[in-house]
């Protein structure tokens, strides 16, 4: 049964293959030489072109692969992407905590200065004795500096927890503060530099209605506008002589400590035109240290005489050869010049000089006379009270020698003030006051090449500007 199975499955396989070479015949005629089968004796292989051409197309194909197979799978693998890395903190065993102290803060009172108090105001108002203070100034080495406090001045106080003093701090002067410690009766003293610095400011104004108002238009505060007339007062009588149309230039400075503003400074340089008369004013620095304002010449502003020693609301009588007294009724000559001011007002001292009487004089109430040298004196009288001089003493110009009162023959309070030459009564306001001498030679040098020179070609720079733009705006205004 098997083997006739077998016989059929060989015969159906030899009918197969018959029928297809029947039906491929033409290809088994032309490729019957490829076979590599073992019919009969083997023959050397001929390479027909066919053979070649088989083998061209099988090499030309691996090469192909061999180059696009790696070229694609590079385009196909994934864009690498940096790993992140992220950075986890680890768990460290701790250390012993360090025992640290906090800094101690120290704290101190800071006291201004109002005005009126002394050292000895201030000490007290912290529950310190006088015996606080004596040690302070014996300790300070520069008793000056506590002596001489103004308002405004700020004292620092550094006490113990039962009230006594530990410390204390205060300005030497702008750019130099002391402080002290006290550890019993032994005191340390520091002192620390402080930095100053000065900035400039130029203004510039026309009186139209006041000095003050033309000040404040100008941009200048109303102490530096006092500062300025303070400098001219010896030439411009600021309530009687100022005319619309007088104008001024003026260089001043601020003070600042620590980058911080601290105080208005001085005039640096300035000019006023008063009537058509021009007077300068330049600060300097004298060989002594000192700072002095001069004029362009070299000689000080400061003349010898004050033109006017008091400061005044009006003139209620000029010095005339007859005039009906106010209180006589009768006509007789009136040797000076009266300034009505309110009683109290300080009467000043116009020029050095020694106090020749202080007294009760009978018309003039009470009477101060200083005489000033061989051949000048002054005179003031209906003072309210005097000041502290004797006769004798000798006061400098711009000495309170008293004050305005209405004692003597006078209806109202004011100083009736007589200048003198050889006895012989002038006219305050037209009398020639002696001008003052310059600068010496080296000195008057210096002045001139440092001082006077830069700052007049500034003054001088600012006054063109200045018409230049009153010129354009005119022009702007005419067209």
């Amino acid at each position: 049964m098997g083997e006739r199975n077998e016989a059929a499955r060989s015969a159906r396989k030899l009918a197969m293959r018959r029928k297809a070479q029947k039906r491929h015949s033409h290809f088994y005629e032309r490729c019957a030489h490829w076979s590599f089968g073992c019919h009969g004796e083997a023959e050397p292989i001929r390479w027909h072109r066919e053979r070649w051409i088989l083998a061209g197309t099988a090499l030309l194909i691996t090469a192909v692969s061999g180059f696009l197979i790696p070229a694609w799978a590079s385009a196909m693998r994934p864009d690498s992407v940096s790993t992140a890395h992220a950075v986890l903190p680890l768990a460290l065993p701790k250390a012993a905590p360090e025992v640290t102290q906090a800094a101690t803060v120290e704290d101190w009172h800071i006291v201004q200065v109002q005005p009126g108090q002394t050292l000895s105001d201030l000490f007290q108002s912290q529950g310190l004795s006088l015996t606080d203070v004596q040690h302070v100034v014996d300790q300070s080495g520069d008793a000056k500096a506590l002596h001489h406090i103004s308002p405004g001045q700020e004292f620092d106080f550094l006490l113990d927890s039962d009230g006594s003093l530990k410390g204390i701090r205060f300005d030497k002067d702008e750019s130099n503060r002391s402080t002290m410690r006290f550890d019993g009766d032994k005191a340390t003293v520091t002192a620390e530099a402080r930095e100053v610095e000065r900035r400039e400011h130029v203004a510039h104004g026309t009186i139209d209605s006041s000095l003050f108002a033309a000040g404040n238009k100008a941009g200048m505060s109303n102490q530096m506008v006092l500062k300025l007339a303070e400098l001219f007062k010896y030439d411009i009588d600021f309530v009687q002589d100022l005319r619309e149309g007088d104008s001024f230039t003026v260089i001043y400075d601020d003070v600042y400590r620590d980058g911080a503003y601290l105080h208005e400074g001085d005039i640096v340089a300035a000019e006023f035109v008063n009537d058509g008369d021009r007077y300068t004013a330049y600060r300097f620095k004298k060989d002594d240290g000192s700072y002095g304002w001069f004029s362009e010449d070299g000689r000080p502003i400061q003349k010898s005489f004050l033109r006017i020693p008091v400061d005044f609301t009006r003139i209620s009588s000029q010095f005339s050869a007859a005039r009906m007294h106010p209180v006589l009724g009768l006509m007789r000559a009136h040797k000076g010049v009266d300034y009505a001011a309110p009683t109290g007002t300080p009467i000043h001292a116009a020029g050095d000089g020694v106090v020749k009487f202080k007294g009760w004089m009978n018309g003039y109430g009470n009477f101060v006379i200083i005489q000033h040298n061989g051949s000048i004196s002054t005179a003031y009288g209906h003072m309210s009270k005097f000041g502290p001089e004797k006769v004798g003493q000798r006061v400098s110009q711009g000495a309170v020698i008293g004050f305005v009162g209405m004692t003597g023959l006078a209806t109202g309070p004011h100083l009736h003030y007589e200048f003198r030459v050889n006895d012989v009564q002038r006219d305050p306001q037209k009398v020639t006051l002696p001008k003052p001498e310059p600068l010496p030679a080296a000195q008057l040098a210096k002045f001139r090449a440092q001082v006077v020179q830069p700052q007049l070609a500034r003054l001088k720079t600012l006054d063109t500007n200045i018409k230049l733009a009153k010129a354009s705006g005119t022009k702007r205004n005419d067209d």
